[in-house]
């Protein structure tokens, strides 16, 4: 019993002579920290208003005012350590050493969000733009320091990695998507008649473009019929869907207006020896 009062006494005696020598660095180091809190509060409000007032995109705007506070917080906690008579010069050097083992490992995720700030700042394109990139197309729906989220007609998001989006050929169609198609007419049919039903079928359909008007001409002499082509604008979520009603109004056009879409025809000659 005894030995263990003078160990409780002991340690009492070592915590009392702790915050008699270390008591005003702790209050000081503490009081640093939280003044450094608030005043990183106060610097992230300030720069993100600075940004917003300047028309800063809104996700940039963040990413500064959020990295700088963290900055801040960096620096008070190291004026902090050093309040208690922690050296911090250790602490730089791991520091750095773990920023360069960081930036080698993620170093894609570095271009992601490096390609996303230029993309930020150029605006290339903006939310409901239709893009092509990597051979798929797609409706911005979301742009991010990261990525860019696309979003197709059967509703499926596509994600991009922004180092994609800057080092690629980007194909930007705004809203909208053009449509080609083509059909046969027999050589003995109206060609001009048939250019004027096709392109009046195609304006009478609800979701094509009159603002991008449709052409329609001929595109080439096959073995048995002429070819007439047709390029369209529609919205990026309706492409197949306006596509499949298009051609099957087309076809019905052309066979109730007694214009011929014939077959592949061969004609053989015999011979005899």
């Amino acid at each position: 019993m005894d030995k263990e009062l003078e160990s409780v006494q002991k340690f009492y005696n070592v915590l009392i002579e702790f915050f008699a020598n270390y008591s005003f660095q702790i209050i000081g180091a503490l009081i640093i920290f939280l003044l450094g809190l608030f005043a990183s509060k106060y610097i992230h409000k300030l720069i993100l208003n600075i940004l917003m007032k300047n028309s800063v995109d809104e996700t940039l705007s963040n990413f500064i005012a959020n990295f700088i506070r963290f900055l801040v917080i960096a620096m008070v906690g190291m004026l902090a350590l050093g309040k208690l008579g922690i050296s911090i010069a250790p602490f730089i050097a791991a520091l750095g050493a773990i920023s360069l083992t960081a930036g080698l490992a993620l170093q894609g995720s570095v271009s992601n969000f490096a390609a996303g700030v230029v993309l930020i700042l150029t605006k290339p394109f903006k939310i409901g733009d239709t893009l092509r990139v990597h051979e798929v197309y797609g409706e911005v729906q979301e742009i991010k320091l990261a990525y860019t989220l696309l979003i197709n007609e059967d509703q499926e998001q596509i994600t991009i990695p922004n180092k994609y989006m800057i080092g690629d050929v980007l194909v930007n169609s705004l809203e909208y998507r053009i449509v080609e198609g083509s059909v046969g007419i027999s050589y003995d049919s109206d060609v001009e008649k048939a250019i004027t039903l096709i392109k009046v079928t195609v304006l009478a359909c609800g979701d094509v473009s009159v603002h991008n008007e449709p052409i329609v001409g001929v595109q080439n002499f096959g073995d048995s019929a002429i070819e007439i082509a047709y390029r369209y604008w529609v919205p990026t979520k309706s492409f197949f869907k306006t596509q499949y009603d298009v051609n099957f109004k087309v076809l019905q056009k052309l066979n109730s207006s007694d214009i011929a879409i014939p077959f592949p025809q061969r004609e053989l000659y015999i011979h005899e020896k």
